[in-house]
């Protein structure tokens, strides 16, 4: 009699063993899907505000330039003649020469300084494996700034001028652009004008408020006398 009770509870705690692992699977089957989704909505709360970034020049810039040619690269426009400063960055697989010369110094000057840079850095830098794409890859961009001053600032007597050299990696040659004359004067000063005028409009209309409702001395009260007269 025992034997069978005994049986019969081995068998029992079996089939509740085997209740509780299908339970568990059930379980677990069911909560998956939400955790899933939790962890989702979570990491997705987490991430708010933050830019998803990539690799744009992926398989491109090959060969890279690294830091120690653009310390070479620097070093050298720096030790150059018949420049006040200079400067050299890189920002979005372009590089970029800045050069400060005398603030008398003309265009031509300026062109010069300008082609005297791109063969100081085409020495270290050649430009046809580092600055000319390729078939299957993109390379960097150079840009050479020569200037007397970094802006224009509009003072009687300014010798302003900027030059520009340029060599993307589809070029297959630079080319100068003289940014501080307009390729159409008429239309450049035009614009200017119009610029002026808009700081004019702006600068009346901030002073009209500021007076607002206030008699300026422009302005006439009228008399008793000619209220009547208004009335009759």
């Amino acid at each position: 009699m025992k034997k069978k009770e005994t049986r019969a509870s081995l068998k029992k705690k079996k089939n509740t063993h085997r209740t509780g692992i299908l339970f568990t699977i059930c379980l677990i089957l069911v909560l998956a899907p939400f955790v899933v989704l939790g962890w989702i909505l979570f990491s997705s709360s987490m991430d708010t505000g933050t830019p998803v970034l990539g690799n744009r020049f992926e398989g491109d810039l090959d060969p890279a330039i690294t830091k120690e040619q653009l310390k070479k690269v620097e070093s050298a426009v720096k030790g150059l003649s018949g420049q006040d400063d200079a400067s050299v960055t890189m920002k979005t697989a372009t590089l970029r020469v800045y050069v400060d010369v005398a603030d008398d110094a003309n265009e031509e000057t300026c062109n010069a300084k300008a082609d005297e840079v791109y063969n100081t850095v085409a020495s270290i830098l050649d430009p046809s494996v580092y600055f000319t794409k390729t078939d299957d890859k993109k390379q960097y961009d150079l840009e050479i700034h020569v200037y007397t001053k970094p802006e224009r600032e509009d003072t009687e007597g300014e010798n302003f001028v900027y030059v520009i050299d340029t060599k993307t990696s589809n070029m297959s040659e630079p080319q100068k652009q003289t940014v501080s004359v307009a390729k159409n004067q008429e239309i450049a000063d035009q614009l200017r004008q119009d610029v002026l005028d808009r700081q004019a409009a702006a600068s009346a209309s901030a002073e009209a408020q500021a007076n607002g409702g206030e008699i300026t001395g422009s302005e006439e009260v009228p008399s008793d006398g000619d209220e009547a007269s208004e009335e009759q």
